[in-house]
C-alpha cells in the first residue's frame, strides 16, 4: 500500500503547486508583511508583496515600510530626540558652555533630513526584498477567490494566484464624525512629518500615545501646542503613570483643553483655522452621562492634527470573496490563535487583526513565526502576553505587564503589592531640572516571592530602560530576584532594583540620594 500511496500524493503535490505563481502572498508593505514575506523567501519559496498607499485627505504619500517606517515610529523617535536635544541645548549652559542666547530649530530642515532618512529605508526595503527574490507590485489589491488575488494601477492590472495569501494592511488614521471641517482643514498623523514648512501654533485633538507623543515634541520643538482631550489621557495604561505625563506636558508648556469635544473647523479671513468646541458638564461618577455644555469655545490656529483613533482599510479587499470574516464593530480580521482567518489559506498578522496589541514589534514577530510555521516545520505561536512598549513623550513612559489596575480588578487589592518611588535623574540635577514626575512602579503578587506582574517607568530612556526589564518579567522574576541584582550606578535603571516602599506602607517613597 506504500508503494501505491506514495506516487498518488507525489503527483498530487505537484499538481496542486502548479496552480499556483506563489506559495505565498502578503498584502501590505509594511513591518509585519515584509517579515513575513522576507522569511518565507528564506525557507526557498515563492513569495511576493503587494502594497499600495492610498494618499492622505491631504494628499500624503509614501514608499515601501508602511506606517512605522514612513509616518510612525521611525519619524516621530526623530523628530522627538530633535525635541530632547533641545532641551540639551538649554542644559548645556548649565554645565558650562558657551551658547547663543537662544537656539532655535529650523522645521524646514529637520523635516528634510527627516524625509531623506525615511526614503533611505523605503530604497533599502525594495533591495532587500529583490536581494531575496520577493517579487513586489506597487498595485491596490483585492480578492477575486482565496486564491486569486487582484492587483491594480493608474495603468496596469494583473492576476496572481497563491497557495497562502497573509493580510498585513494595518489601519490608517481616523477623522472626526460630524465635525464640519475636520477634513477639509485639519492633517493626521500621516502628514506631520511631510509638513514642508513648520506647521506653528498647533491644536492636537486626541487623549492617546499619538496625541500626546506628537503634543510633545511640537512644544519641544518650541511650537505653541494646545492638546484638546475628550475624556482620559492615555487608556489602557496605568492611569496614575498617564497623569504624570500629562502632568509634565503641562509643565512643558503644553496648553490642556480639558473634557472638550470639537464642534467645527472654518477657515477665517486672515487664513487661520477657527476651532469651535464644547466642554463636558460635570457630572458624578454615577451617572456617566455624555452631557455637553452649551456654552462654546473658540480659538484660532494655524494647524489642527486629529489624533483620535485609527481604523481598517479593507473595504476595497473585498474580503467577503475569500470569505474572510471582520469584526463588525470594528472592522478588524477575525483570526485564530494560528493567525489564520475563517478561510482557510488566508491569514492575518499585525493590526489589522482582531485583538493584537498595535505595535510594530509585535507584527513582525508575529509574521515571521507565521512563515516559519508554513514553511519550516514550526509549530511556536505568538505570545501576545507582557508586550513591552514605550510611549515617547518628552518624559518617556515605558511600561510592560499588568496596570495596577488590571491587577487590581483581577486579583484583588489584598493579593498585590505595589513598590513604587520617585527619583531624580542625576542629569537633572546640575540644571537643576523639575524631576517632580520621574516615578517608577512595580506591580507584584503579595504572596511568595512575588512574582512580578507589570512594571511602570517613567523617566529618560524609558524605552531603553523597559527592554532589559521586559525580558525579566516574561522569565518569571520575583521582586526578590529584584532585590537581589547589583545597580548600575549612577543610571535611572538602578532605581528599579532599590524599590523597597510599598503603596500599602503608606511611607514617603521620595528617593533622595544613592
Amino acid at each position: 500500500m506504500a508503494r501505491l500511496v506514495r506516487p498518488f500524493r507525489s503527483r498530487w503535490y505537484h499538481r496542486v503547486s502548479e496552480k499556483y505563481e506563489y506559495d505565498l502572498l502578503v498584502i501590505g508593505g509594511g513591518s509585519g508583511g515584509l517579515a513575513c514575506a522576507k522569511e518565507a523567501a528564506q525557507h526557498g519559496k515563492r513569495v511576493a508583496v503587494m502594497d499600495y498607499v492610498k494618499p492622505s485627505p491631504q494628499g500624503s504619500v509614501w514608499g515601501l515600510g508602511g506606517t512605522c517606517v514612513n509616518v510612525g515610529c521611525v519619524p516621530k523617535k526623530l523628530m522627538h530626540h530633535a525635541a530632547l536635544l533641545g532641551a540639551g541645548v538649554r542644559d548645556a549652559r548649565s554645565y558650562g558652555w558657551d551658547l547663543p542666547a537662544e537656539a532655535k530649530v529650523d522645521w524646514s530642515t529637520l523635516a528634510s533630513k527627516l524625509r531623506d532618512h525615511v526614503r533611505s529605508l523605503n530604497w533599502g526595503h525594495r533591495v532587500q526584498l529583490q536581494d531575496k527574490h520577493v517579487k513586489y507590485f506597487n498595485f491596490r489589491g483585492s480578492f477575486l477567490d482565496k486564491h486569486t488575488i487582484r492587483g491594480v494601477s493608474s495603468s496596469k492590472e494583473v492576476l496572481l494566484r497563491a497557495e497562502n495569501v497573509v493580510l498585513a494592511v494595518g489601519l490608517r488614521p481616523k477623522y472626526p464624525e460630524n465635525v464640519p471641517g475636520a477634513v477639509e482643514h485639519g492633517i493626521t498623523s500621516d502628514d506631520i512629518f511631510w509638513l514642508q514648512k513648520s506647521p506653528e501654533k498647533t491644536l492636537v485633538v486626541g487623549g492617546g500615545y499619538v496625541a500626546l507623543e506628537t503634543a510633545g515634541f511640537l512644544r519641544g520643538l518650541g511650537l505653541d501646542t494646545t492638546l484638546m482631550v475628550r475624556s482620559c489621557c492615555l487608556r489602557g495604561f496605568d492611569q496614575e503613570m498617564a497623569s504624570l505625563v500629562s502632568t509634565s506636558l503641562r509643565e512643558k508648556g503644553v496648553q490642556f483643553l480639558s473634557g472638550c469635544q470639537p464642534q467645527r473647523v472654518q477657515r477665517s479671513q486672515e487664513g487661520r483655522l477657527q476651532v469651535t468646541w464644547r466642554r463636558r458638564k460635570d457630572v458624578s461618577e454615577e451617572e456617566q452621562k455624555d452631557e455637553w455644555d452649551e456654552n462654546e469655545g473658540q480659538e484660532e490656529f494655524d494647524t489642527v492634527m486629529w489624533a483620535v483613533g485609527r481604523q481598517t482599510v479593507t473595504d476595497d479587499l473585498q474580503l467577503e470573496k475569500a470569505g474572510v470574516q471582520t469584526n463588525a464593530m470594528t472592522g478588524k480580521v477575525l483570526v485564530g490563535l494560528d493567525d489564520q482567518t475563517s478561510c482557510p489559506g488566508v491569514y492575518a498578522i499585525g493590526d489589522v487583526a482582531e485583538g493584537r496589541p498595535e505595535l510594530t514589534p509585535v507584527a513582525i514577530k508575529a509574521g515571521r513565526l507565521l512563515a516559519q510555521r508554513l514553511f519550516a516545520g514550526s509549530t511556536t505561536m505568538m505570545d501576545y502576553t507582557n508586550v513591552p512598549t514605550t510611549v515617547f513623550t518628552p518624559l518617556e513612559l515605558g511600561s510592560v505587564g499588568l496596570t495596577e489596575e488590571k491587577a487590581t480588578a483581577l486579583l484583588s487589592p489584598d493579593l498585590i503589592e505595589v513598590y513604587h518611588a520617585y527619583y531624580k535623574p542625576l542629569e537633572y540635577s546640575v540644571p537643576n531640572r523639575n524631576s517632580n514626575q520621574c516615578y517608577i512602579k512595580v506591580v507584584c503578587e503579595r504572596e511568595g516571592k512575588q512574582r512580578i506582574l507589570g512594571i511602570h517607568f517613567l523617566g529618560p530612556n524609558a524605552g531603553e530602560v523597559t527592554q532589559g526589564f521586559a525580558l525579566a518579567l516574561r522569565c518569571g522574576a520575583s521582586y526578590s530576584d529584584l532585590k537581589s541584582t547589583c545597580g548600575i550606578h549612577p543610571t535611572c535603571a538602578e532605581e528599579l532594583i532599590k524599590l523597597q516602599i510599598t503603596k500599602r506602607s503608606g511611607k514617603d517613597p521620595t528617593v533622595t540620594g544613592c
